[in-house]
């Protein structure tokens, strides 16, 4: 069975946290990539940004629906999950849109596991870690590429 180290890139394209939005944006598209890790100076996976995050700069902040006990009114979001999607909506760099602590795989993690990643969480970008250092990224591409090969 394939793994992730049969079918990653590992020529990683990263950004860096301290990089403003709308170059990281331009970057993500002239590279035609979904996300990028984030490593921090030393090297370290810090986060990912992926094109949803950068997206999610630009929607409207919903206000939470409240729905009223005993004379009093209940969020039904709560105020931490409020202030993220602020944050997300106000960001100037990647460090303040990206995700932090990504899901990442290891080198020997089996394809039906990074396919299910995919699918089941929505991801498009998976770093991949080998003893905590990043050695590779899995793009939705790089698992369409496996049903291609003969």
């Amino acid at each position: 069975m394939l793994t992730a180290k049969d079918i990653m890139t590992p020529d990683i394209i990263t950004l860096s946290p301290d990089l403003e939005i709308g170059l990281a944006a331009k970057y993500l598209l002239e590279k035609r990539i979904n996300g990028a890790p984030v490593v921090d100076a030393s090297g370290s996976l810090v986060g990912i940004l992926c094109q949803s995050d950068l997206i999610a700069t630009q929607k409207k902040l919903s206000l939470p629906s409240l729905f009223t006990l005993l004379d009093g009114f209940i969020p039904l979001r709560s105020a931490k999950q409020i202030e993220s999607e602020f944050k997300k909506i106000a960001a100037l760099t990647v460090a303040q849109a990206m995700t932090k602590t990504p899901t990442t795989v290891t080198l020997d993690t089996p394809i039906d596991e990074i396919a299910t990643l995919m699918v089941e969480k929505g991801f498009h970008t998976l770093p991949v870690l080998d003893k905590g250092a990043l050695v590779g990224v899995i793009g939705k591409e790089d698992v369409l590429k496996t049903l291609t090969s003969t």
